[in-house]
């Protein structure tokens, strides 16, 4: 079936939402996305901020829908057409999502481990307001330690079910999830029971917002200053497969492999990603692609030759005529 968005028109699946039409496409028509993740079931429609305005329902049924609808949670229809970009409703309904977002939401991006990824940052840049118009108090929590190694900060957190999802669905238990309702609702574990079963670190990656932080890496730098390199080993609990950050000949930080929509493409377990801090324990692949509008990409140079053009002697003269006759002025 066929969808359009934005005006480009793509083939895809029956049953696929109109976020992942929009991936099909890529580029800057694709709505962000803080809590849908394509790797766990049930995921998505809790943040809102994929919106898009259809305003074409069906070929057969071509009447637009009366609101805005989650991207992520709407399947296409044959003959669809949806707006994003190009609607200045969905554009003024993002910014008040964002708002919203960042109510509670501390500014301590200077000292959050997450800036440099945190999708809300780029969020925030993009399409947030000035000043907030929010005039009571920010909710504040405590920080905890759900494990020996992951610590939260659940004054960070956006509730977007991401970790809840993930324990849920790769470990056989899960000790943790979102407690009371409306404003009072926070990530915790039960009982004050440790998050503690070899793939809890997975929680740390799917984490949007700094609201998740592994204490191993925890203050140690700022990732632009980092440099990532693809790496695997034999591992009998997972994939193996990561990506190492080093600072110097230094391993300070090991993740999961990321796409470009900032989910990973494997889980890796707990062995991997606290304990094999030594380049020896690993088989280098070679330095990680990094897209030049990432903040990381800011201490990562690559030579490219300058392109061999070809000169029109008569142009130069003329220009050259041009210039000092400007200079003179």
């Amino acid at each position: 079936m066929k969808v359009t968005i934005d005006g480009i028109t793509v083939d895809v699946e029956p049953g696929t939402s109109i976020l992942n039409a929009a991936r099909q496409i890529g580029g800057d028509i694709v709505p962000p996305a803080m809590c849908y993740y394509s790797k766990l079931a049930g995921s998505g429609g809790k943040c809102r901020t994929c919106l898009v305005k259809v305003t074409k329902g069906s070929e057969k049924d071509p009447r637009p829908m009366p609101k805005l609808v989650a991207s992520c949670r709407t399947g296409v229809m044959d003959g669809m057409e949806v707006q994003n970009i190009t609607s200045p409703e969905v554009v003024e309904a993002r910014k008040g999502v964002v708002e919203m977002l960042l109510i509670n939401h501390p500014l301590d991006c200077p000292v959050c481990d997450q800036a440099g990824e945190c999708h809300l940052q780029d969020l925030g840049f993009e399409h947030g307001a000035a000043k907030t118009r929010y005039e009571f108090d920010r909710r504040t929590f405590e920080k905890i330690d759900i494990g020996d190694k992951i610590q939260l900060h659940m004054t960070r957190c956006i509730l977007c079910y991401r970790c809840v999802f993930t324990a849920d669905q790769i470990t056989n238990t899960r000790l943790h999830g979102i407690l009371n309702r409306g404003d009072h609702s926070e990530i915790s574990t039960y009982i004050s029971k440790a998050v503690d079963n070899d793939f809890s670190g997975n929680m740390i990656d799917v984490c949007p917002v700094g609201a998740l932080t592994d204490k191993t890496f925890r203050f140690k730098n700022r990732v632009w200053f980092t440099k990532p390199v693809e790496a695997h080993r034999d591992c009998d609990k997972c994939c193996g497969k990561v990506t190492l950050w080093y600072k110097g000949e230094d391993v300070i930080r090991v993740t999961g492999r990321k796409d470009v929509y900032g989910e990973v493409e494997e889980f890796i377990c707990n062995t991997c990603r606290f304990d094999q801090k030594k380049t020896a324990d690993w088989v280098i692949e070679g330095p990680r692609k990094v897209s030049n509008q990432s903040v990381i990409s800011s201490n990562h140079y690559e030579f490219t030759p300058l392109p061999v053009v070809k000169t029109n002697p008569v142009l130069m003269e003329a220009n050259k005529e041009q210039f000092e006759r400007e200079t003179r002025l």
